[in-house]
């Protein structure tokens, strides 16, 4: 049951309808009743109160067990559950629950792929994207345009943008030559446009952006854009353990099929049990583990990541040809 005197959103997030945001949104939207009166944003309940949403009663207790799933998303997908365009949605991709339902880990705009998390669980979801838990987002761009040592620099010491300072972490070479090249990169928040906006302070333009890591989690070089696959009872631990939050079990329902609209093509969109699959590298079939690394630094890439221009078609970047020849 919900701890007396708690924040509303909190006790909604909880239940798994969503993030504390969304469920700020609800709140505010005149969604949420509190023993048969319309809830407002400050509202505080306890394991007593009669809680509503859209005129459905909810039982505002724990939710015992969790799932956490991770999507390679592809460009052209936006991620919202509709959208009036009539555009993709990462949702109509992802497998239906039978209890609760997805909530994202932040978002990834249209133009921009690589890995999303979803969980079910909205007190780890928040966790995972509030600033103030510190947790590392990797991103490779394909930069357009002159970078010198000094513009890298400023990009890591900070660079003053319309809402407020913001910097990388730490930037890596990716390869490439002349105008064209690529870099690792690592924010430590998620701001709408951030990484993109970054580069832009410096006169350049991001033509290719692919999110690569979200804490310790990578997208495995078997999860090709369009698949999903649940995360390991481990690395789910792992994330709880990042935003310092008790850890919850997985939840062994089965997963229903994917919605109508979204149905992944033969062999694509399958969950994946890591320790059997026979194409990780490394010779057992094990799902990788995110090497130890400093503070706010680019991994070192396992199981197939940071392949320099993984995004781009035809000619390979020189990130790509080096990773070759070391192999």
């Amino acid at each position: 049951m919900s701890k007396p005197d708690e924040k509303l959103q909190k006790v909604l997030a909880r239940t798994g309808l969503g993030s504390r945001r969304e469920m700020e949104r609800w709140i505010s939207d005149g969604r949420v009743y509190i023993n048969g009166r319309l809830a407002k944003l400050g509202d505080r309940v306890d394991a007593k109160a009669s809680i509503s949403v859209d005129r459905k009663a909810i039982t505002p207790a724990t939710a015992e067990k969790t799932r956490v799933l991770l999507y390679h998303k592809p460009r052209g997908e936006i991620t919202s559950r509709n959208d009036p365009e009539g555009r993709d949605t990462v949702f109509k991709k992802l497998p239906r629950l039978q209890r609760g339902r997805w909530i994202s880990v932040g978002r990834l705009d249209y133009n921009t792929s690589g890995l999303l998390l979803f969980t079910t669980d909205g007190e780890l979801a928040n966790a995972l994207m509030h600033p103030s838990s510190g947790i590392e987002r990797e991103y490779l761009a394909r930069v357009k345009g002159e970078i010198g040592e000094a513009d890298l620099q400023a990009l890591k010491e900070g660079v003053l943008l319309e809402d407020g300072m913001a910097r990388f972490t730490d930037i890596q070479d990716g390869g490439g030559k002349g105008a064209n090249r690529w870099f690792y990169a690592v924010i430590m928040e998620g701001r709408t446009r951030e990484v993109r906006r970054l580069w832009e302070s410096r006169g350049c333009k991001v033509s290719r952006l692919k999110r690569v890591r979200y804490g310790s989690i990578f997208i495995p070089a078997r999860i090709k854009k369009g698949m999903w696959m649940l995360l390991s009872a481990a690395e789910v631990k792992s994330l709880y353990r990042q935003v310092n939050l008790p850890p919850k079990p997985a939840d062994p329902t089965p997963l229903s099929p994917n919605r109508k609209g979204g149905k992944p093509k033969p062999g694509k969109g399958k969950a994946r049990k890591p320790g059997k699959d026979k194409d990780a590298k490394g010779g057992k079939g094990k799902h990788h583990k995110p090497a130890k690394r400093s503070k706010g630094k680019p991994a070192k890439p396992r199981d197939g990541q940071r392949k320099g221009g993984g995004e781009s078609k035809g000619k390979k970047s020189g990130g790509e040809k080096r990773q070759k020849k070391k192999r």
